[in-house]
């Protein structure tokens, strides 16, 4: 039996921690387990999909931001390039090897971090217990978004939240250590550079401790985030030049107003007050203070930066969602393990409660997933795929800001895609923006390339969202004549799910330009 002194420092019977161990192993295999079954048997999430895309692309010799648009900074493009060659090499589809590959970096990311608090004893001496738990929060928090760019990001984040905590504990950690922990946030942060705002916050934070700022932890992470920008000027300069101008002047079409933002953010921001509340209430006592407080700054944080991106996507709230999460689950443990009486449990029984939410909400959002894989064929993208396979279409275009109506049905099929954009996204900014800016065709003609793109490549197959408000065809219609006599070439050939499907006659694409004297762009500016 454990003794009064062992309970009030967190220690626990070899026995105990033993059966700790096997109970949240089981926990993190059954997770694990759907998950993986989920991801791989239902349709690949469609920002993944259009990434390797791009990076097949990429890799055929196609240059970056300027035969195919993207807006995300290309380190992402360089690591689902990974998987596609491991596909390539075992012959199979990319989903099969992008999915355990991401898997398989995030519980590493997990089992380093549980590794380096191993340092500090107490609740962290037996290290699976902790990776499982951190292991768990990587799986089941994402939902459907396994292996988004803010996924990988809180993963590459999570060992030098751990090794900065200790140093405002006044503790050191290995130089090794330190250096590869900076790296590898650094890297994490590249994959969305709005995120080097972390940094400079708990540094800030490091001010107070009297640390200071040359310290080899974030002169990593600093030099790692240069070194990269250094190389994207150098290996992409594209994606300053044209990239970065398009997203800034289109992508805040996608925007949502605050109060939607506030109100999709509502748990996230109740979960923070609670751990907030509850670490100001133990401040003096708990024992792993300074790491709770690391976690909830940099929850604040990326909370901050995702109101700032203004999208209502879940994935963007999901590094202050795990980091939230892990608060709670450590605040959680340090409180049970010291002896209060019945009263002093509410705190507790509150943030078990904050967890259990957290957990509930993340498997309500699987659950639409867990459907798709259980009936794959029922899909929306399965339907779509079906019917290219059925008119051996060669070329295939969808007029809808979903990506999914592209993505992955392009990667499963083999089909070629006749635009250099992943949606019409890219279309609606350009409308959106005409409402204050008249002349924004000129600067970005988004019509002219999507209409030029469609006439290039002839799509055999294009499906018209009609649950959206933008009247695509309408819209290109009136702004190229080109578009408009080939639009008359499509018949409809199904309706389902709000889509119609329409297949080309026989006649070709090229013509029209004859026909009405126009003059195709060929690449973006």
């Amino acid at each position: 039996m454990m003794s009064d002194r062992g309970r009030a420092t967190g220690q626990s019977s070899p026995a105990r921690g033993s059966l700790a161990s096997v109970i949240s192993l089981i926990v993190l295999t059954v997770v694990l387990g759907v998950v993986m079954f989920i991801a791989l048997r239902s349709p690949l999430k469609d920002d993944i999909a259009w990434l390797l895309y791009v990076a097949r692309r990429w890799m055929a010799g196609r240059e970056l931001y300027v035969d195919v648009v993207e807006v995300n900074p290309p380190l992402i493009v360089w690591i689902s390039a990974v998987p596609l060659e491991i596909a390539r090499w075992l012959n199979v589809a990319p989903q099969f090897t992008a999915v355990p590959v991401f898997v398989a970096a995030v519980l590493g990311c997990a089992w380093w971090t549980a590794h380096l608090l191993r340092a500090e004893g107490g609740l962290f001496a037996a290290r699976l217990p902790v990776f499982a738990v951190i292991g768990t929060s990587l799986l089941l928090l994402p939902a459907g978004d396994l292996g988004q760019r803010e996924h990988l990001l809180v993963a590459a984040f999570l060992p030098y939240l751990a090794i900065f905590a200790r140093s405002l504990d006044g503790k050191r950690s290995a130089v090794a250590a330190t250096l590869a922990a900076g790296v590898l946030a650094g890297l994490g942060c590249a994959l969305k550079p709005r995120y080097a705002g972390v940094f400079a916050v708990l540094e800030c934070l490091a001010l107070t401790r009297g640390l200071r700022p040359w310290r080899a932890l974030p002169l990593a992470a600093g030099g790692t985030l240069l070194g990269y920008a250094a190389l994207v000027a150098i290996v992409c300069p594209a994606y300053l030049g044209r990239a970065v101008p398009l997203a800034l002047a289109l992508y805040k079409a996608t925007d949502v107003p605050f109060a939607k933002l506030l109100s999709d953010s509502a748990l996230l921001i109740a979960g923070q007050a609670v751990v907030i509340a509850l670490l100001v209430l133990r401040r003096r006592n708990l024992r792993d203070y300074s790491l709770v407080l690391t976690l909830v700054v940099f929850a604040a944080v990326s909370t901050v930066i995702c109101f700032i991106d203004g999208k209502d996507w879940y994935y963007h709230r999901l590094p202050a969602t795990v980091a939230t999460a892990l608060a709670l689950v450590l605040w959680s443990a340090d409180d049970l393990m010291q002896r209060r009486p019945a009263l002093g449990r509410l705190p507790l029984a509150a943030a078990c409660l904050a967890v259990a939410v957290f957990c509930a909400s993340s498997i309500q959002r699987l659950k639409p997933e867990a459907i798709d894989a259980v009936e794959p064929q029922k899909t929306t993208v399965d339907r779509l795929e079906q019917i290219i396979r059925d008119e051996h279409a060669r070329t295939y275009i969808a007029f809808s800001e979903w990506i999914a109506l592209g993505f992955p049905v392009v990667n499963n099929t083999g089909v070629g895609w006749a635009s250099r954009f992943d949606s019409m996204w890219a279309l609606k900014g350009e409308i959106w923006r005409a409402r204050f800016d008249p002349a924004a065709d000129k600067e970005w003609p988004i019509a002219r390339w999507v209409a030029h793109d469609f006439i290039a490549g002839c799509p055999d197959i294009a499906v018209v969202d009609t649950r959206e408000t933008t009247k695509y065809i309408t819209v290109l219609s009136k702004s190229d004549a080109a578009f408009a006599r080939a639009w008359t070439r499509y018949k409809p050939i199904a309706s389902f799910d709000g889509l119609v499907v329409y297949r080309r006659n026989r006649s070709g694409c090229m013509d029209v330009w004859v026909a009405t004297e126009a003059k195709p762009a060929v690449k973006v500016r």
